[in-house]
């Protein structure tokens, strides 16, 4: 009787199992197939920087950045509705370090000389010492050609910039921590030798390679006359 049991338990809990594997078995391929769009989706802004940094914004086509992201390109209307929708995306993505960087230093009471230093760190780390470095390069060249892209980037980028750091500096300018209004007033001023420093890597780095770090630290000491954090 107990071998009967047995066989019967064993019967039993092949049954049990099968089930239970099967779904263990459909369930592998859903989690791989719910994590293919978002491959997809980062392989064509990848291929996108390629195309946008190779050609410019007017020549770059989606028939070859699909072909850069190994897709079709209908699969690119999945996620980006034209052209200028994935340009904009591209760019959004590109800046966010700095963007969520700045913002959170927004939130904290430290000096703007600290804060200062941190921002443009991050820029160097993170757009600068990066592929980054070629939107910004574009927009450069292809915004005064294309008022949109311009008009874009300054909504979604630089506005955004500003409308964080001038009450930060105002506040430093009213506790003293500024040596005159200069920074209150630009503070365009800020980020001016990283613009330099994009159009400089394009044109002239081969000749003249520029210490990005050391122009950063005596910027600082510039903006600050030698004043502490």
């Amino acid at each position: 009787m107990a071998r009967t049991v047995s066989k019967t338990a064993l019967k039993e809990g092949t049954q049990t199992d099968a089930p239970a594997a099967a779904r263990g078995a459909a369930a592998e391929p859903r989690k791989r197939r719910s994590a293919a769009p978002e491959a997809r989706r980062a392989a064509i802004l990848d291929a996108a920087l390629e195309e946008f940094t190779a050609r410019g914004y007017e020549a770059a086509r989606l028939d070859d950045v699909a072909k850069r992201a190994g897709v079709a390109k209908g699969t690119i209307y999945l996620y980006f509705a034209d052209k200028e929708a994935l340009f904009q995306e591209l760019v959004r993505s590109m800046v966010s370090p700095v963007l969520g960087a700045l913002t959170q230093l927004r939130d904290v009471d430290i000096p703007a000389r600290a804060l200062i230093e941190t921002l443009l760190n991050t820029f160097v780390r993170e757009v600068y010492g990066t592929r980054r470095r070629d939107i910004i390069r574009l927009i450069l060249s292809e915004g005064p050609r294309f008022p949109a892209i311009a008009e874009f980037y300054y909504r979604e980028v630089v506005g955004r910039v500003l409308a964080i750091l001038r009450p930060i500096l105002q506040r430093a300018a009213a506790r003293g921590e500024l040596p005159h209004d200069g920074l209150v007033r630009f503070p365009q001023l800020i980020v001016a030798p990283m613009l330099v420093a994009i159009m400089w890597h394009g044109l002239f780095d081969k000749f003249d390679p520029l210490d990005v770090d050391a122009m950063v630290r005596a910027h600082v000491e510039i903006l600050f006359a030698g004043r502490a954090g």
